[in-house]
C-alpha cells in the first residue's frame, strides 16, 4: 500500500545538508511507491505537494526574535513564556492544516525536533505527535548538546521536553554513532542510524555542453590546477588549512570556494579573504554563480551548480574541524576526485573504518600532506585507482540501498513486514 509521507522542517531549499538529505530520502520512499509532501517556512517543492508557513523558518524575524530573546540568558519574562506558546498553538493548527490537507500517513520531521532554532515549532510537533498519534519517524542531524551556543539558556523546560521528545509514536533517526550513543545516554532513546548517502547506484553528471565554458567563467587559466572546497563559508570548515595546503604546493593553483557564508555571518569570510591575501593564494568565491539550479543571474550571467564544476576539479579540499556527518565527501567519492579531509571525530569513528584511501590530515598541515597531493597531482594512475577504490566502498555503504534497507525496517514497525519486501 501506497503512503503518504509528509517531512517537515525550517527550510527544504537549496543545497544546505539537511535539505539534500530531504531530497534523498524522498528519493527513495517514492522508489518504493509512496507520495512525498512538504511543509517548511522555505520551500523550492511544488505547491501541489508542499505548505509554506514562513514563521517557520529560524531566520523569519518573528521566530528570530524569539530566538534572541531565549539564548544567552538565564530567567525567563512571563511576557516571553506567553508568546512562546501563541506561536506554539499557530503552528499546531498548520500541522493539523497540512496533515489534512495531504492524508499524510508517517510524518518526517527534519532537525525540527533536534535542534532548538525554532523553539514554539518544537512544542508545536511535540503536542501534535501526542494529541494525534500519528506515526512518525524523526530525522535527527544536529543535536543542541553539540553547539556551545544553546547551551546558555532560559527554555531548559522546552528544550527537555521536545529535543527531541520521548513518546512511543517517534521512530529517532541518527547520522552518526556518536549521536546515536549521546541520544540514549542523555535521554534513554533508542534510535536507528542512516548515515547520509548518495545516489551512487547512478552515475554522476559529468562534462557536458553547458558547463564546457565554467572553467572561463571562473575564471581559472588554462595551466591552472582547479583546488575546489565544495563548502560554505563558516568557521567549522577549517578553510585556512586549504589556504594553507595551496600556498605550500607551489604550484599554479585556483582555489574556488563553491558557496557564501549563509546563515552564520560574514567575519569570518572576511578571516578568508585576508589570509588568502596574506599567503598569496588565488582564492575564487563564486557563491553568485554557482546555485542550486543552472539558470542566469539578474546581469545575464550563466549559473551552474556545484556539480557542473566537480568534474574540472582536480583536487578537493574537506578540511572540517566538525561536521554531522560529511556530504561534501560523499561528493567526492561520488565524482572520483581525490580528496584531503581533516580527521573530524565523526569521520574518525564512522567513515574512516570503512577503509577509504584519502590524504589525511590532524588539525595541520605537514610537509608529508604536501608531498601527498603534490605526489597525486602527478600520478593519474594512482588517482584513478585510489577514487574508484573509494567508490566502491561508497557504494557499499553509503548508496540509496542502505537508506532504503533501513526505512523498510522503519516502515514494518508500522505496517508490518510486508514494507519490506517494497524495493526501491
Amino acid at each position: 500500500m501506497d503512503r503518504n509521507i509528509g517531512f517537515v522542517s525550517f527550510r527544504i531549499a537549496g543545497t544546505d545538508g539537511v535539505s539534500l538529505e530531504i531530497a534523498k530520502w524522498a528519493d527513495v520512499f517514492r522508489q518504493r511507491g509512496d507520495r512525498c509532501f512538504y511543509l517548511a517556512g522555505e520551500l523550492d517543492r511544488p505547491p501541489e505537494i508542499s505548505m509554506e508557513y514562513p514563521e517557520l523558518h529560524f531566520q523569519h524575524p518573528e521566530s528570530k526574535a524569539i530566538y534572541d530573546q531565549c539564548f544567552g540568558r538565564n530567567k525567563r519574562p512571563e511576557e516571553l513564556t506567553g508568546l512562546l506558546h501563541q506561536k506554539r498553538q499557530e503552528i499546531k493548527k498548520v500541522l493539523y492544516d497540512f496533515v489534512e490537507k495531504f492524508k499524510i500517513d508517517v510524518l518526517v520531521p527534519q532537525n525540527a525536533i533536534t535542534i532548538p532554532l525554532n523553539l514554539p515549532l518544537g512544542m508545536a510537533l511535540t503536542e501534535y505527535i501526542v494529541e494525534s498519534g500519528i506515526p512518525v519517524i524523526s530525522h535527527h542531524h544536529d543535536f543542541f548538546w553539540e553547539r556551545k551556543r544553546f547551551l546558555t539558556n532560559c527554555v531548559w523546560d522546552i528544550i527537555n521536553a521536545s529535543y527531541p521528545p520521548h513518546l512511543p509514536n517517534i521512530q529517532h533517526v541518527v547520522i552518526n554513532s556518536s549521536g546515536r550513543n549521546q541520544l540514549a545516554l542523555r535521554t534513554g532513546i533508542a534510535s536507528t542510524l542512516i548515515p547520509n548517502v548518495m545516489n551512487f547506484e547512478a552515475d554522476p553528471p559529468g562534462k557536458d555542453e553547458y558547463n564546457s565554458d565554467i572553467l572561463e567563467a571562473l575564471g581559472i587559466e588554462k595551466d591552472e590546477l582547479l583546488i575546489l572546497q565544495p563548502t560554505r563559508v563558516v568557521q567549522r570548515k577549517g578553510i585556512e588549512h586549504a589556504l594553507e595546503l595551496v600556498h605550500r604546493l607551489d604550484r599554479k593553483c585556483a582555489f574556488v570556494i563553491s558557496h557564501a557564508s549563509g546563515d552564520e555571518g560574514f567575519e569570518y569570510e572576511k578571516r578568508v579573504h585576508d589570509y588568502a591575501d596574506l599567503l598569496g593564494v588565488r582564492a575564487i568565491f563564486v557563491e553568485e554563480i554557482i546555485q542550486d539550479q543552472r539558470g542566469t543571474t539578474p546581469d545575464g550571467r550563466k549559473i551552474y551548480t556545484l556539480q557542473d564544476i566537480y568534474p574540472y576539479a582536480d583536487f578537493v579540499t574537506y578540511p572540517s574541524l566538525i561536521e554531522g556527518f560529511g556530504n561534501a565527501f560523499l561528493e567526492t567519492l561520488w565524482f572520483k576526485k581525490p580528496i584531503l579531509v581533516n580527521n573530524y571525530s565523526i569521520y574518525a569513528t564512522d567513515i574512516k573504518p570503512k577503509g577509504f584511501e584519502v590524504v589525511e590530515i590532524d588539525d595541520f598541515i605537514t610537509d608529508k600532506t604536501v608531498d601527498q597531493v603534490n605526489y597525486l597531482l602527478d600520478h593519474p594512475d594512482e588517482v584513478k585507482r585510489i577514487t574508484e577504490k573509494n567508490y566502491e566502498l561508497a557504494l557499499q555503504h553509503y548508496s540509496y540501498a542502505t537508506v532504503n534497507h533501513k526505512l523498510g525496517g522503519l516502515m514494518a514497525n508500522i505496517y508490518g513486514s510486508e514494507e519490506l519486501c517494497r524495493e526501491s
